[in-house]
């Protein structure tokens, strides 16, 4: 991204108002997420996903292309009493935080080069989990734009050295239409 990018994200998260709950996708993965190791979110903004991870246990490291973001991550992290790893990061150009992670996280952020450094990261058993909209939310929302979205059924094709433990694509209760996972390291035999 440039630096136009990061401004504009700065904007964007400087407007905003108001503390914002987990994504609702990630609650829903509770019972399987693991209560101790390492988590990273990726693009994960004012970090209100991994705050509940952090909350729950796990050593969480943020990263984000937005200082103000990353800002409003550390007061939520100072206000819930929970320690978080800040990055600025542009996913882009620069690779992710070395692992091993026991969970990665990226929702609504589509990079597709970022799915061939994913598996590099996880460590043995860990999960990945991903959400992001696709060309069929534009049925109903005019964003995010096309430019932004999955195709319909692209999803898995992207995995690089991962296994598919949970896929859906479909309109979410949230009105979005999405493809959603959560995959693993592959098995090698």
């Amino acid at each position: 991204m440039s630096e136009e990018d990061r401004q504009r994200w700065n904007i964007r998260y400087s407007e905003q108002q108001g503390t914002r709950e987990p994504a609702p996708f990630l609650r829903t993965l509770a019972d399987r997420l693991p209560k101790t190791g390492r988590a990273l979110d990726v693009a994960g903004g004012a970090g209100h996903d991994a705050l509940w991870l952090a909350r729950r246990g796990l050593d969480v490291t943020l990263t984000d292309i937005s200082d103000v973001a990353l800002e409003r991550a550390a007061e939520g992290a100072r206000d819930a009493g929970v320690p978080l790893r800040r990055q600025r990061l542009d996913v882009e150009t620069e690779p992710l935080p070395p692992g091993p992670f026991d969970v990665v996280l990226c929702l609504n952020f589509l990079w597709r080069p970022l799915f061939a450094g994913v598996s590099k990261v996880l460590a043995p058993g860990g999960l990945f989990i991903f959400a992001q909209p696709t060309r069929s939310n534009l049925q109903r929302h005019a964003h995010p734009s096309a430019r932004f979205l999955l195709e319909d059924g692209e999803l898995p094709g992207l995995l690089q050295g991962l296994e598919i433990a949970s896929y859906t694509e479909g309109w979410t209760e949230e009105g979005r239409h999405e493809a959603r996972l959560v995959a693993r390291v592959a098995q090698r035999t």
